[in-house]
């Protein structure tokens, strides 16, 4: 008798974009009248909508008369990734802000998605672990398939997870837990709250983690938002960091790589976890392993539209996108501000996390949003419960989506 993992029946309710599609979808089929009165806006995932930088086009269109060509094709490229592409990373990302890293602590993926959930493999299903709520959905599930926490309450709060609040009124920046905890997710900039951490915070993070021999995942998608030159960009501008981190980045946000796939995790050889008698073990070693045996590494393409991004057309190209977006984030602010809503974050980072009017539910607003505006955001519940009476607006649409949305919402 075949017998399945029992612990994907802990999960919620299906992920929480599908159930957002599928409400779009039974939204078109009620709707009549002329395109413009129609036309559904949607400012919910994080999907870019902007079009590749030429540079990266450029890259990657050399890369595939390469795959056409027997003195240039390649097969199956390094699990870890190609030299081209690490040494850019390296030099741009890091060493430009005085952080050294070696190139076999560099592992690009196919995204940070993927890495954020697969990094949990390596570690015992003893740990305990630490969440911000609201947080990445991916972050608490993937622990739950494997069986690293307990069922779920009427809160919708796994067993076994420290949750930690981020509301209004603790700026959406986690309290430090008074209990044990071996790992921490972290996030900054934040997905979906918009907020960002500073150094000193962040220092405290790193020094909590030193004293509990405890590790960060420190996911760092959004870094490329930030304009504010005191905020720190890697968790590793922060003095011990190495020791205790494992940071993540992606190209989808910061070069429009949704549909491309590719990102890359840095694991210090600093870092250490314990067996169960107390032995230090690499982690570097481990996560090495891993991706040897189970994936086959992102594409040479792929990887050759990375590594363009890190051009001095590149750099170029791929800020104009982001100033776009970023943009978009100060309309969004400053129309639902006008309105009066309660908005945060879009600052220094691509979301915008507002409070649901007058006590409203999350889900009760994105209905209502919908049938009235037909715009689309993101309820804030399904993040975690410290999510309900929030909402979250993306700014990855294109500017004149963006301002009729904002005139749509007066209707709301």
């Amino acid at each position: 008798m075949a017998t399945i993992n029992e612990n994907f029946l802990k999960l919620q309710t299906g992920y929480l974009f599908p159930e957002i599609s599928r409400r779009i979808r039974e939204r078109r089929l009620t709707l009549t009248g002329t395109p413009t009165d129609t036309e559904i806006i949607s400012l919910g995932i994080g999907d870019a909508t902007q079009p590749l930088a030429p540079a990266v086009v450029e890259a990657m269109k050399k890369a595939v008369v390469d795959m056409g060509s027997e003195e240039a094709f390649r097969g199956y490229g390094p699990e870890q990734g190609y030299d081209f592409l690490i040494d850019a990373i390296i030099k741009n990302d890091f060493n430009s802000r005085n952080i050294d890293l070696d190139s076999d602590e560099v592992f690009i993926s196919d995204g940070a998605k993927c890495d954020t959930g697969n990094i949990q493999e390596i570690f015992g299903l003893n740990n305990v672990i630490a969440v911000t709520d609201p947080v990445y959905p991916v972050y608490v599930d993937t622990n739950v398939m494997a069986g690293r926490t307990g069922q779920a309450n009427k809160n919708g709060q796994y067993g076994k997870i420290i949750y930690m609040p981020c509301t209004a009124e603790n700026n959406f920046i986690p309290n430090i837990p008074e209990q044990k905890v071996d790992i921490i997710y972290l996030c900054f900039p934040n997905n979906p709250t918009g907020a960002v951490i500073t150094k000193e915070i962040l220092k405290k993070w790193v020094d909590f983690a030193h004293r509990n021999k405890a590790i960060i995942f420190f996911d760092a998608a959004y870094e490329a938002f930030i304009s504010d030159p005191e905020i720190p960009h890697s968790i590793y501008e922060v003095e011990g960091a190495k020791e205790v981190a494992i940071e993540f980045r992606s190209f989808s946000k910061t070069a429009g790589f949704t549909g491309v796939r590719c990102a890359f995790a840095v694991v210090p050889k600093q870092l250490k976890a314990y067996t169960k008698d107390g032995r230090a073990v690499e982690v570097n070693s481990l996560w090495h392993r891993r991706q040897c045996t189970k994936f086959n590494g992102a594409s040479y393409i792929s990887q050759a539209g990375a590594a363009a991004v890190y051009t001095a057309e590149g750099k170029k190209q791929c800020r104009k996108i982001i100033d776009i977006y970023m943009a978009n984030a100060a309309v969004i602010r400053e129309s639902l501000t006008r309105l009066g809503y309660d908005v945060y974050g879009g600052v220094n980072a691509p979301y915008i996390w507002m409070k649901t009017p007058n006590g409203i539910s999350s889900w009760d607003f994105f209905d209502r949003l919908l049938q009235k505006a037909n715009v689309v955001g993101t309820p804030g519940s399904g993040f975690g419960p410290s999510g309900e009476g929030y909402f979250r607006l993306t700014a990855f649409a294109k500017p004149d989506d963006v301002k009729e949305a904002m005139q749509r919402f007066a209707a709301v």
